[in-house]
């Protein structure tokens, strides 16, 4: 959700992203700004009240997403209602103070028509969805009451209190809907600014107070958004791709313990058949490891090591320290077909980094090892994603 001068190919645009997992991309947001209702006893001016709001919410994908808001303050107009026939002077400033709730629905427009880019720095949102405004007003006014004609033609109403009193003052929820308008200014991976324009119809909020059953709403805000770890999208098919890759280590896996098992048994074979061999000379067997190249994995756009990586380097770490003679090149790369240049180089000396900081902490000598980033590269394996790697050799 980031903007950038980066071009993308048609190839990037048609790519699907998702969240890897549920936890990602979610956000909160807090805004503060202005509020003006719209009603027909409501003056130009004299309806602006303060407004904050907060949300949460959660994009499952670089397009799609879902939000929960609570805000509110007060709504106020200054009118004559229900004095109809009073003169302009003896208008009164009406206040009611409420909470109000919106569940929207959320498209990021940028991302829909562009398609998604990391580099991206400005995006517009769109956002739609039912609301509901909680308020301890006025209800209607009790019937019975009637206008009367004065000597100089005049109406009026009549003067019995109890035939134009409100109802009561009571909690009402007030159902209506919303929608709206974002621009925002992504600063980093996990901050951005906002600017939001809402309109929304909902009961009146002022209750008896206000000649109309319905009134509008303009909203305003200006605030801030936190993304929790940072915007996470990856494409749909390097899910797919993690799964095969994770196979082809299960696979391996079971060879490996195939390959143990069938050596201790050679080794009790050996042992059996050196005892039936006494007088035969010793011969003095040492093994020596000898250190080849390996390969850690990342997942897209990511420099943390995996479970699976963790144990490479643990065991290249233990060749390394029985080999300390030799040094040993560090070496990162990154997916050429996904990201900028610029990203990618500063992504595969982050996995370098990675790898490097995890041999010395497992006691290799950092004189053996030599840092280096070779940033977005064409496929070496036939696999786009398997250019997510450090080659350590």
């Amino acid at each position: 959700m980031l903007a950038g001068a980066t071009t993308l190919s048609a190839q990037e645009k048609k790519e699907k992203y998702v969240s890897e997992d549920f936890k990602d991309n979610i956000f909160l947001s807090v805004g503060v700004g202005m509020q003006s209702t719209a009603n027909p006893d409501t003056k130009f001016g004299k309806s602006i009240t303060p407004l904050i709001n907060v949300s949460v919410g959660k994009f499952f994908n670089p397009v799609w997403g879902v939000r929960g808001q609570i805000y509110g303050w007060q709504s106020k107009q200054e009118t004559a209602y229900p004095f109809l026939n009073t003169p302009s002077w003896n208008e009164r400033e009406r206040k009611e103070s409420y909470v109000g709730l919106n569940l929207d629905a959320m498209i990021n427009l940028s991302n829909l028509i562009g398609g998604y880019n990391p580099d991206r720095k400005f995006e517009f949102n769109f956002f739609i969805g039912p609301s509901v405004n909680i308020a301890k007003n006025y209800g209607t006014w009790k019937e019975g009451y009637s206008w009367q004609v004065n000597a100089d033609g005049s109406n009026s109403l009549m003067k019995d209190p109890a035939k134009y009193a409100p109802s009561s003052h009571a909690l009402r929820w007030l159902v209506g809907a919303s929608l709206g308008l974002g621009a925002k200014y992504n600063i980093n991976n996990y901050w951005a600014i906002d600017l939001e324009a809402r309109g929304q119809v909902t009961p009146s909020i002022l209750g008896a107070y206000s000649s109309g059953d319905t009134d509008g709403y303009f909203h305003l805000t200006a605030g801030v958004t936190y993304t929790f770890g940072g915007k996470k999208f990856v494409p749909y098919s390097s899910k797919i791709e993690q799964d095969a890759i994770n196979d082809e280590i299960n696979k391996y896996r079971s060879e490996l313990a195939q390959a143990q098992a069938d050596l201790a048994d050679t080794k009790n074979a050996l042992a059996n058949a050196q005892q039936q061999v006494q007088a035969q000379p010793t011969e003095v067997v040492k093994e020596v490891n000898v250190a080849g190249p390996r390969a850690i994995f990342f997942k897209i756009g990511s420099a943390k090591i995996d479970d699976y990586g963790k144990v490479n380097i643990q065991l290249a770490a233990k060749v390394l320290k029985e080999n300390p003679d030799k040094k040993y090149k560090v070496a990162g790369y990154a997916d050429k077909a996904t990201g900028s240049a610029s990203w990618n180089q500063k992504l595969s000396e982050k996995r370098a980094q990675a790898v490097y900081d995890a041999l010395i902490a497992e006691g290799v000598d950092k004189d053996q090892l030599e840092l280096v980033g070779f940033g977005g590269t064409d496929n070496m394996f036939g696999k786009d994603y398997l250019n997510r790697v450090v080659i350590l050799e």
